[in-house]
């Protein structure tokens, strides 16, 4: 997988790392499953995702999991933390992060002790 589960985050908080190129399968093995079982005990969660220096991409069909599963859940998101130095990345969730119900906010990789701060206030 190159989604993983971050550890160590506050409560209502679920976080990933991305690395390499991540896929369909990540999305559907590993973040959509936590993500639901953590709206299913907290309602609303804070969201934590990081894009480190060895992110390679998105395969197009996890692009369309992402699309399918925010679209889905988005009132249930407190707060959504994206850390990278993806330019792209940083440009679209400053662009589109109106569209979410909660707080959006962008960190650079070196903030990502920030991020989780952030994340539990």
């Amino acid at each position: 997988m190159t989604v993983e589960l971050i550890q160590e985050l506050p409560e209502g908080c679920v976080g990933f790392h991305a690395k390499n190129k991540v896929t369909a399968e990540d999305y559907e093995k590993v973040l959509i499953p936590a993500i639901e079982e953590a709206i299913k005990k907290f309602d609303k969660v804070s969201f934590l995702y990081h894009v480190g220096d060895e992110y390679e991409g998105y395969e197009l069909g996890a692009l369309w999991d992402d699309t399918k599963f925010g679209m889905t859940h988005m009132t249930h998101f407190k707060k959504i933390a994206l850390v990278t130095d993806v330019e792209w990345l940083r440009v679209g969730c400053k662009m589109f992060g109106f569209v979410w119900h909660g707080h959006v906010k962008v960190f650079d990789n070196a903030q990502i002790d920030e991020a989780k701060a952030w994340l539990g206030e």
